[in-house]
């Protein structure tokens, strides 16, 4: 079993910051890759970054070069620091981790950008 918490949501302007953290807690060691999705209302979840155990990681077209995904395996964390926010940004960011065998997912954080 995998706990996450994700944190770090909130309000920014267009063209604002944002950095989300996901603390990861028991079985972490058996932790593959991580990710950060996102929902927003009346839309599918999609992808919005990758980054496996070795560090290679994966971005969605649309931010690409404005997201940038990391992960500290000493701190059990994984973090996403969003810059240039849009409005289209908005939506509920959550933290997958994948497991050999099982997935699990944090209980998600809003964020919302403002025009």
């Amino acid at each position: 079993q995998v706990q996450l918490v994700e944190s770090g949501g909130g309000l920014v302007q267009l063209g604002g910051s944002l950095r989300l953290s996901c603390a990861a807690s028991g079985s972490t060691s058996s932790i593959n890759a991580m990710g950060w999705y996102r929902q927003a209302p009346g839309r599918q979840r999609e992808l919005v970054a990758l980054i496996t155990s070795a560090g290679s990681t994966n971005y969605a077209d649309s931010v690409k070069g404005r997201f940038a995904i990391s992960r500290d395996n000493a701190k059990n964390t994984l973090y996403l620091q969003m810059n240039s926010l849009k409005p289209e940004d908005t939506a509920v960011y959550y933290c997958k981790a994948d497991l050999t065998w099982f997935t699990f997912w944090g209980q998600g954080t809003q964020v919302t950008v403002s025009s």
